[in-house]
């Protein structure tokens, strides 16, 4: 999947510490989705892995002079809200039940290649 191998550490030892992975080291390690992971909702997990700040930033050192009657930040906070709730209702089990299982198996027989 042509993943940075440091960027891939850091979202594992995440998911490890939200209790979604158990990591194993050695001969017979790997990752195992945990049964709590698989009924999580994805927008729970989206909102865990990138936080839920602003969209845009309209303070700092130059605040924008537009700030205290923009229309655009409050828009784009609805659209975040409704991209999370519509990520609510579906699951990690959902993503990785049949027929997804036999292509996500094939991955790790290759990428042990």
């Amino acid at each position: 999947m042509a993943i940075p191998y440091t960027h891939t550490t850091k979202v594992v030892l995440r998911l490890r510490e939200l209790g979604m992975v158990e990591a194993r080291r050695g001969r017979g390690g790997g990752l195992t989705i945990t049964d709590r992971a698989r009924s999580t909702s994805i927008g729970w997990l989206a909102r865990e892995l990138e936080g839920e700040g602003e969209v845009v930033t309209c303070e700092g050192t130059t605040p924008c002079p537009l700030r205290s009657a923009c229309r655009l930040r409050g828009a784009l906070r609805r659209a975040q809200d409704a991209f999370y709730a519509s990520l609510d209702g579906v699951t990690v089990d959902d993503l990785v039940s049949a027929p997804n299982t036999v292509t996500l198996l094939s991955l790790s027989d290759t990428a042990a290649i």
